[in-house]
Parts: structure tokens; sequence; C-alpha cells
């Protein structure tokens, strides 16, 4: 029984540090992003897409003021962790509105980057929830669980934007 609880305390640990060094990226992930945002926004030309990127750049300084939120229920102080994933998607962001003239086309490239950005945010979100149900923090899931919703939604309006009119219009530049 003592082995099971010393085994189930290393585990908490191991689940803890594994949750903190999450935290860490999202934050730095998050704060990339808004500043990334501003070079999107000025690089896309539709009216629905730079609407959404914008309204989603003050959402994304919630993400961040929420992030702090959670370090401060933990104990910690607040710090960020480069995650090389998320820098590799920022650069291709960025090379691809170099290596693309301004139109649909664009657009278009620009909204499957940023999907691609939101599906890593919304795995890490839902496994930061699901850690911290683990850790029992119960302050900290309420909050992960709001951004995770934001995320997904952003997720959504992308989606329907692209399908709505700029992939149909992307496309009918081919023909």
């Amino acid at each position: 029984m003592i082995a099971a609880i010393a085994k189930s305390h290393n585990e908490a640990r191991e689940l803890r540090g594994l949750f903190e060094k999450q935290l860490r990226q999202l934050y730095w992930a998050e704060s990339a992003m808004v500043n990334i945002l501003g070079s999107i926004i000025k690089s896309a030309t539709s009216k629905d897409l730079t609407g959404l990127l914008e309204r989603h750049r003050f959402v994304t300084n919630g993400h961040i003021g929420r992030i702090e939120d959670i370090f401060r229920a933990i104990g910690l102080e607040a710090e960020e962790e480069q995650y090389e994933t998320v820098q590799c998607l920022l650069k291709e962001a960025l090379e691809f509105i170099e290596a693309t003239k301004p139109g649909v086309v664009r657009d278009a490239g620009l909204i499957g980057v940023l999907q691609k950005i939101k599906h890593y945010e919304i795995a890490c979100y839902g496994t930061m929830r699901a850690y911290a149900i683990a850790l029992r923090e119960e302050d900290v899931v309420l909050l992960l669980e709001e951004t995770l919703n934001e995320e997904k939604g952003a997720d959504l309006l992308l989606t329907s934007i692209a399908e709505s009119h700029i992939n149909i219009e992307a496309a009918d530049k081919e023909i």
C-alpha cells in the first residue's frame, strides 16, 4: 500500500512537470501569435478574414492573461519556453506571405497555416485540461476550458470563411 502511494506521488510530480512545461510553451506560443498576427492581418485581403484575425488578436491577449492566472493559481511565476513546432508554423506563415502575392490564394494559404496553429492549441489546451483534472486543479480547469472553447470557435470561423468564399475564389483563379 505504501509503495502504491509513493508511486502515485511520483506520477503526480511527473504529470505536474508535464503540465508546467506545456504551460510555459503555451505562454510562449500565445505571445508569439499575438506578435505575428499584425503581419498576417496586413497581408490578408478578405474583410472577413482580417476582421476575424483582428478580433482574435484581442482574444489571444485574453489567453495570455488566463495563462498568467494559471501560473498564479499553481504558485509559479509566469515563464515562457519556446516551442519549436509553433516557431516552425509561424515561420511557415511569414515565408508564405513572402512567396505569394496579395489575394485570395494567399488568404486561403494563411487560413491553412492558422488552422494548423489552432489545431495545435486545441490539442494542448485539451491535454492541459485533462492534466488539470487529474492534478485536482479545479480553478485551472475552468480557465483552460474557456480558452479551449475560444480556440475551437476560432477554428470553426476560419473553416467557415474558407469554405464560404475564399477557397472557391482561389480555385476560380485556376480556371
